[in-house]
């Protein structure tokens, strides 16, 4: 059998070779020309599966090691017979872990306590229901929506879009991208929602970049009518608006899902998909040899600090993503190289942190977001 794959995916050479002849490819570079006699393709965002790249080819099989799929005609290959799978929540603690360096940057930068803010979630998900316990643990009051859920379970424990839009300061996007239909979240924040933001709200989008009108935003930040904005997601990427990029309080390169750790996630989950379609034997193949950081062991003194401080020194002596928006304020154009060459990130249960004079609550919350504490 023949498998193309986007030569992005990491752990992953060597692994089919046994069974198949594996072709390794630039993502936005792969076409119908190669896929002519491919059986399989195991891809990430950046290729278009539609019919215009699957007409006349042999693939049978696709599996895109993300959790979005969006960049799927899911129609087209159930008419063809193609069967497709993504990788459902992979990459969630990766999403978790920067929307905590997020809070905490941002925390700093607007000077509020965590416990004094309201956080609305928006999407409920794999990523969602991590980002709800991430505000729980940092004290914060967290309101949910997503009303597809609503109507599977009911009502208890959500609010609509516009009780999330009226009480909470900071909103965080975790929608996967419908541009149509009852559950459409193309341009969910448009000019006329933005319109009914708070003037002191905060809104982060690391969904989908159409999730949010850019133009309506870079006009909202303009003149100042919300308080701020992050976005690692955008509409037109790699061709981002630098404009926008100026107003932003964080601006990232769709890096969010990026740790190594959601990484090997997405290539374990596409080769035991794949193993399991094609009866190969690798059904419980597991990415390994994940790089450890360099520091690992952190120690932090805890004399006169607050939670609140101890939990910024630990997470973004982690992982700071104020790291990722330099590189991209500095060279926007290389938006699609940084994605490439990403630096290594573990996510937090990969550090183990020694406090010194600490309280219990600063224990607890450390161990809620997911750091080893050693005594």
């Amino acid at each position: 059998m023949k498998v193309v794959t986007d030569n992005k995916i990491p752990y992953l050479k060597g692994v089919l070779e046994p069974f198949a002849d594996v072709v390794y490819l630039p993502g936005e570079d792969i076409n119908k020309q190669h896929l002519t006699d491919a059986d399989a393709l195991i891809t990430r965002t950046r290729t278009k599966c539609n019919k215009q790249l699957l007409e006349g080819t042999s693939v049978k099989f696709i599996a895109t090691a993300t959790i979005g799929f969006d960049h799927i005609d899911t129609d087209y290959c159930k008419k063809n017979n193609i069967f497709w799978t993504n990788a459902l929540g992979c990459n969630s603690g990766s999403v978790y872990q920067y929307i905590a360096s997020v809070l905490v940057n941002l925390a700093q930068k607007h000077n509020f306590n965590f416990p004094d803010r309201s956080l609305g979630v928006v999407g409920v998900g794999n990523v969602g229901k991590k980002i709800v316990k991430l505000g729980e643990w940092l004290g914060m009051r967290v309101l949910l929506c997503d009303p597809p859920r609503v109507r599977e379970t009911g009502q208890c424990g959500f609010v609509s879009l516009e009780g999330i839009v009226r009480e909470c300061d900071i909103i965080t996007c975790h929608v996967p991208l419908n541009i149509t239909g009852a559950d459409k979240t193309f341009h969910l924040f448009n000019e006329n929602l933005l319109q009914k933001l708070l003037p002191n709200t905060l809104l982060i989008n690391s969904s989908r970049g159409e999730v949010v009108d850019n133009l309506a935003l870079k006009s909202f930040l303009n003149e100042k009518k919300i308080a701020g904005a992050v976005l690692d997601v955008w509409e037109n990427e790699p061709d981002i608006d630098t404009e926008l990029m100026e107003l932003l309080d964080i601006a990232t390169p769709h890096i969010a899902g990026y740790s190594a750790d959601g990484k090997a996630k997405g290539t374990t989950m596409s080769v035991q998909a794949l193993s399991k379609h094609f009866k190969l034997p690798l059904n419980r193949w597991f990415a390994e040899d994940i790089p450890i950081p360099q520091n690992s062991n952190l120690i932090i003194n805890c004399s006169n600090k607050t939670t609140q401080q101890i939990i910024i020194e630990a997470i973004t002596e982690t992982f700071n993503v104020i790291d990722d928006d330099i590189r991209l304020r500095t060279s926007p154009t290389t938006f699609e190289k940084q994605r490439g060459n990403y630096p290594l990130r573990r996510e937090f249960d990969s550090y183990s942190i020694s406090l010194i004079n600490s309280s219990i609550d600063a224990k607890k919350a450390l161990s809620g977001l997911g750091f080893k504490i050693i005594s």
